[in-house]
């Protein structure tokens, strides 16, 4: 089927690609309409690794999709043929220790789209668990629905910060992931959050999120905002969103005494960070991996329209320019936030 193919390090096609998926008694098959380009495929075009995840044999791109189902497997009874979906892009091994104890997205065996040796969803159909596809609601289009995946996990981080009515929060970095994360804390019940970029771009486009305090760092001291907008006391939660190592250093500098402060933003390389800061503090550290049992609820508020992701999608590209898109995704411009690629 044509599929949009890693070949290499910086080469990137639309190509015919053999692979043969055959739908099992659990199982759908999606004709896919909608992919977001996440940053880790771009990690992967520019180059060729995440770490320990190195791209040694062409592989096929995304895995923030939504889709039509073509087809049910037999033991199927949630789903139907034509039903517009959206799919969990981490398939774990349902009998391990983690996925019985409710912590599936730590299981060591998941197979995650788009990260080798696992293709991924930029291609014509995919087949896919039945119980990690869900159905999306009637008003929500489906490029709305490729952002479930991104938004889950501020949705995550959100749920995982066990948010109290009336906290004040704050998110380091204004990239995808600290703007659904802007979003999830105030859908969670955070009276304000402050966020913290140096991309005004992207700082004035979470201002427009409801009760939220935009700071370009590279004009005011981030600390001074938070003691202002606390009386002096600190954030309740602090969301590191931003992978940056400087982030990591001084984060506990913003969280009030027993705060939480969520690890969300994925450093390129081991990150430092001041624990006696942490201690004196008590502050409790959560760091999250991916999501679990979150797109029901992700879902669910966009329904509700709690959760509004239209302004996040910057631009659509037809699958036929996906090179295109792919090398716009690349420049990392300050007004895009997602792009994606349409069937």
């Amino acid at each position: 089927m044509k599929a949009v193919v890693l070949k290499q390090k910086n080469e990137i096609a639309i190509e015919d690609f053999p692979i043969e998926e055959e739908v099992g008694p659990a199982d759908v098959k999606i004709d896919v309409k909608n992919v977001g380009i996440c940053g880790s495929d771009i990690h992967y075009y520019v180059h060729g690794r995440i770490g320990p995840y190195v791209v040694e044999d062409p592989m096929i791109l995304g895995h923030e999709a939504s889709g039509v189902i073509s087809e049910i497997g037999s033991e199927v009874r949630n789903l139907r043929q034509g039903d517009r979906v959206c799919m969990e892009p981490g398939v774990p091994d349902f009998t391990s220790k983690a996925s019985r104890q409710g912590m599936y997205n730590v299981d060591p065996s998941v197979r995650f789209w788009a990260t080798p040796p696992i293709h991924g969803c930029l291609r014509e159909s995919v087949v896919h668990p039945a119980e990690l596809t869900f159905k999306v609601p009637d008003h929500i289009s489906l490029s709305e629905a490729a952002m479930v995946e991104p938004m889950a996990i501020g949705m995550y981080a959100a749920t995982k910060a066990g948010i109290q009515p009336g906290d004040v929060a704050v998110v380091l970095g204004a990239g995808t992931m600290g703007l659904t994360t802007v979003m999830a804390a105030l859908a969670g019940g955070c009276s304000k959050v402050i966020v913290s970029d140096v991309l005004q771009p992207k700082l004035d486009l979470a201002k427009g999120f409801g009760p939220v305090i935009a700071v370009n760092i590279g004009d005011y001291d981030l600390q001074s905002v938070v003691e202002h907008e606390t009386d002096g006391w600190g954030a309740d939660i602090v969301f590191e969103a931003s992978g940056n190592l400087k982030a990591f250093s001084n984060m506990f500098e913003y969280v009030c005494p027993g705060g939480k402060v969520v690890l969300i933003g994925i450093p390129a390389e081991p990150a430092l960070f001041d624990v006696p800061a942490a201690q004196a503090k008590e502050a409790v550290t959560i760091p999250i991996f991916r999501y679990a049992h979150i797109y029901p609820k992700t879902l669910a508020l966009m329904g509700s329209g709690k959760l509004d992701v239209k302004p996040l999608i910057s631009k659509t590209f037809p699958f036929e320019q996906s090179v295109e898109a792919f090398d716009l995704a690349a420049q990392q411009k300050p007004g895009n936030v997602k792009i994606q690629i349409s069937s």
